[in-house]
């Protein structure tokens, strides 16, 4: 007589909240992002989904600036930071101008 031992497929942990659970940016991610970034990357940031930035994208209440560029959403990262009542990164010259 032969016996399996089949296991369990692993179940996700549901003993976090969806929020503390969802992956969302650290302060200093937010700080290396690029001049603009794209919407869901902003979602995060701020502290929410895929869909949920789209919905706020496209009713015109994102909580920032949104640029529709084409078919995509792009956010100002300058826009992001001062939502999240962050500082904008100094400017610096690279000298050799007066």
């Amino acid at each position: 007589m032969k016996i399996s031992l089949l296991r369990r497929a692993s179940r996700p942990d549901t003993s976090q909240p969806a929020a503390i659970a969802r992956k969302r940016l650290t302060m200093a991610e937010v700080m290396m992002l690029p001049a603009v970034t794209d919407l869901v990357s902003a979602g995060k940031a701020l502290g929410m989904g895929r869909t949920r930035s789209y919905e706020l994208a496209q009713a015109g209440t994102f909580p920032c600036p949104v640029l529709r560029i084409g078919r995509t959403y792009q956010v100002p990262t300058a826009g992001l930071l001062t939502v999240l009542g962050m500082p904008l990164p100094s400017t610096r010259s690279t000298g050799g101008g007066k």
